[in-house]
């Protein structure tokens, strides 16, 4: 079955996750006799523009070459210096990522630290801008933005998986929304997987039943019910570009298009025909009546029965 193009961070909410540059862009510019040995208190992004640099973390060797962005955790000696005649240049940005301001995002997670950024040549336009842009103290929210879509850039191509959760009290809500994160996550990054919900399930540290309970809280849906509605989004874009409801069926997981057609109305709240009809007269800058400044916004609000 064909794997999703969703991401790891696409079942995360955004009020789930918060952000803080601990202080502006380090502008790199170092020469061929550079080096540093040294221990950040807080995460550090780096990300190479020119010339090359060879850092030691934790015993592991790591060439820095343009397009390479590397993750210095938190309170991890490491050394480095340039192996390169040409100037070693590019940005160093300090922050911490936090689940619902309490716990360390990136400590939840197993990534690698150091990858070849996909998209550079879209990227490196950014990178140089925003080396360029950030005031030499203070942070803006511009800088804010632009770190953030580098960041998800180097997470998304950086990522391994979710460390095993330790187990943890029922009444520790930050531990329990984060196994509630880590779940939905790896569920909206794989819905076509038949046994991913079994496979989150297994890895949890709580009672199924009670984790159930607590995810369709705060969720909207059970797992299962969570997954069918990812696919649901899945089928919707494949509707969107055009593909046939049998088509869009079959890559969205669904043998049976007359099954897929029930359940996308169930979901959405409108038949995949008719989704597919809106699409089109969106597309033309039809709208209905009372909907003219913008799109209709799915899934549509169920009528109380």
């Amino acid at each position: 079955m064909d794997k999703t193009e969703q991401t790891v961070l696409a079942g995360i909410p955004v009020n789930a996750v918060s952000l803080t540059l601990t202080r502006s862009a380090i502008k790199m510019q170092h020469t061929p006799r550079w080096s540093v040995d040294k221990v950040n208190t807080v995460h550090d992004l780096a990300i190479c523009l020119t010339g090359r640099a060879r850092y030691v973390i934790d015993g592991e060797e790591i060439i820095m070459e343009p397009g390479c962005a590397m993750l210095i955790e938190a309170n991890m000696p490491f050394r480095g210096q340039s192996i390169s005649q040409e100037p070693y240049t590019g940005l160093a940005q300090h922050f911490t990522l936090e689940v619902f301001g309490q716990m360390d995002l990136i400590s939840q997670m197993k990534v690698r630290r150091s990858v070849a950024l996909p998209r550079w040549t879209m990227l490196e336009p950014l990178v140089r801008y925003y080396r360029e842009s950030v005031p030499l103290s203070s942070t803006t929210l511009i800088q804010h933005h632009m770190f953030m879509v580098l960041l998800i850039q180097f997470m998304e191509a950086a990522f391994e998986g979710w460390r095993p959760q330790q187990e943890a009290a029922l009444d520790n809500p930050d531990q329990l929304s984060l196994a509630v994160m880590v779940a939905s996550s790896r569920i909206a990054a794989d819905p076509l997987d038949d046994s991913i919900v079994e496979q989150v399930l297994e890895n949890i540290p709580y009672n199924r039943d009670y984790f159930r309970r607590i995810f369709r809280r705060q969720v909207g849906f059970t797992p299962l019910k969570y997954q069918e509605f990812k696919r649901m989004e899945r089928a919707m874009g494949l509707l969107a570009g055009g593909l046939s409801v049998k088509k869009s069926s079959e890559l969205s997981g669904f043998s049976d298009p007359y099954y897929f057609s029930r359940m996308f109305k169930h979901y959405i709240g409108v038949s995949p025909a008719g989704y597919k009809a809106a699409e089109r007269r969106h597309r033309d800058g039809q709208f209905p009546r009372g909907e003219e400044d913008g799109k209709v916004i799915y899934p549509l609000q169920r009528r109380p029965s």
